[in-house]
């Protein structure tokens, strides 16, 4: 992922140091695992962690030669090692290697994608009590529909991303096993007591069943999981990005001193973060058809799941975070326009109370269909001539055979669609 759209932990996770260090473990516990079984001089182990070490450059160059980067990466380790180096790597295949290593990757970087999230969590948490009770209109298709709050908004977005984090938790349990179970998995050359130390030493579990690879389902199910999250994201940003149109401006991104907006027009106050927002949602949701793809290997195992690995992991995780991060800072700095919110809501001269008028009509014993017919037709009154909804119900014969007009008047109270708030709250946030 290029620099502008990473933060430094996640990247540093998929650096060349990063991984080898982690082969490095892999092998180290692997020959402990192996000395305690006997199979291998416990001073043979002892060595490897005494003595063991690499160098990157090392590797690369003697990969150019053998085409294989674990044998380039065992014959670099074996020049620090010296002899006892004949042990390392007893029983196994590269795939255990490899995709023990991915494990650990992925279970760290959901580490870090879970702090992420709880920041973003506390971030709107706190953003939907300080707006609890400002209320705005609620837009279907983006038409005025009915009020809500703003307290509301970021309460749905906090449901949401607490669904998310609770996704990406069994992700990680999902991605966070170990397989030492050598050619084709069957542990002919290794016994299953390796994998069991490897995986406890690593934070990991073993794989019940691999096929020489851990099977793909697991990182396909991870990868759906950050789609799933960046969408989240993309829904969160769109709807800030709406919010800020010069029509509306009901909330904007924060705009620095200093900042500018645009090149050519000094008065622009743009979206961008959250435009941004929406560009890194579909690069992150890029890696989900290709982890399904990764599912099926030829006859069980292939490494054609390798290369596409290599680019989605640190790509989505790395974009992620940022992601991530960039929406938890969007929405703490958020600057909210109640008073717009509450002009925008007498726009339309109370439309949005047709329904309580439709309702109020049924209950005293119009029907539905003659209800709907004599709110519609004033409705599109107010539509075309910009008249005052109220004041053409009140005129309006066949509506006050049905309501006086105290009862009119009563369904245009703002507080009846808020009545419910403190219950939404309570669901979402369990107080």
């Amino acid at each position: 992922m290029i620099p502008r759209y990473a933060r430094p932990e996640m990247p540093a996770l998929w650096e060349p140091q990063s991984k080898f260090r982690i082969w490095f473990e892999i092998e180290a516990h692997a020959c402990d695992a192996q000395a305690k079984l006997g199979v291998i001089p416990e001073a043979a182990a002892k060595a490897v962690w005494e003595r063991g070490n690499f160098d990157i450059e090392r590797i690369d160059e003697i990969e150019r030669e053998t085409k294989h980067d674990v044998i380039a990466f065992l014959t670099n380790l074996a020049e620090y090692v010296g002899d006892e180096a004949r042990f390392v790597h007893q029983g196994m295949t590269s795939s255990d290697v490899l995709d023990t290593c991915l494990s650990v990757q992925l279970t760290k970087a959901c580490d870090i994608l879970l702090d992420d999230m709880d920041k973003l969590l506390e971030a709107l948490k706190a953003k939907a009590y300080a707006h609890k009770d400002d209320v705005c209109v609620g837009r279907s298709h983006g038409i005025h529909a009915e009020p809500v709050t703003f307290g509301l908004k970021m309460a749905q977005a906090y449901a949401e991303f607490d669904r998310n984090r609770e996704r990406l938790m069994n992700a990680r349990k999902d991605i966070a096993t170990c397989a030492i179970s050598g050619a084709v998995g069957t542990f002919a050359n290794i016994d299953p007591f390796v994998e069991e130390h490897v995986a406890e030493s690593l934070g990991l579990t073993p794989e019940p069943a691999s096929t020489q690879v851990i099977p793909r389902d697991r990182h396909a199910m991870f990868f759906a999981t950050l789609g799933v999250i960046a969408s989240s994201i993309e829904r969160l940003a769109v709807e800030i990005r709406h919010l800020q149109r010069t029509e509306v401006l009901e909330a904007e991104e924060y705009f620095a001193p200093g900042q500018k907006g645009s090149s050519a027009m000094p008065h622009k106050r743009n979206p961008v973060l959250t435009e941004n927002l929406t560009g890194l949602a579909r690069l992150v949701r890029m890696a989900t058809t290709p982890a399904m793809e990764n599912v099926a290997l030829w006859h069980e195992r292939d490494i054609s799941h390798s290369s596409v690995e290599r680019g989605i992991g640190p790509d989505a995780t790395i974009t992620l975070d940022f992601a991530l991060a960039r929406l938890t800072a969007v929405i703490e700095k958020l600057v909210i326009y109640p008073e717009n919110m509450m002009a925008n809501m007498n726009k339309l001269g109370g439309l949005i109370h047709s329904q309580r008028v439709l309702l109020a009509l049924t209950q005293a014993g119009v029907s539905r269909e003659d209800s709907y017919r004599l709110v519609q037709r004033n409705a599109m009154r107010v539509w075309r001539e910009g008249a005052d909804f109220l004041e053409l119900l009140k005129a309006d014969e066949e509506v006050t055979k049905a309501l006086s007009d105290e009862e009119i008047e009563g369904v245009f109270d703002l507080e009846y669609h808020t009545k419910h708030v403190e219950t939404i709250f309570r669901r979402v946030f369990g107080e």
